[in-house]
């Protein structure tokens, strides 16, 4: 049993690794609107019925509100977002 909770905390912090990276990417890259990046590649996810890459991006955006104080968001702009992607224009 100890074994496999190992394991599993091993592979979450894999994943925890994986978003916060990419989040730190997209900071870097646009510290205004990587936020929005993140948002746009959630909405994409989700409009594709990928639920596992949905949440990693989903989490992205969260993590790069966390660390980029420039970082916008509006709600208003996210779901403009979502709205494209659902229709197949992003």
């Amino acid at each position: 049993m100890i074994g496999f909770l190992r394991q599993w905390i091993k592979h979450r912090r894999e994943i925890r690794r994986r978003w916060q990276d990419d989040a730190r990417r997209l900071a870097a890259a646009d510290p205004v609107n990587g936020h929005y990046q993140a948002q746009r590649r959630a909405a994409r996810s989700r409009a594709r019925g990928n639920a596992a890459k949905f949440w990693h991006w989903a989490k992205v955006a969260s993590e790069v509100n966390r660390i980029e104080s420039r970082a916008a968001m509006d709600f208003e702009v996210v779901k403009a977002i979502a709205d494209q992607e659902a229709a197949g224009r992003g």
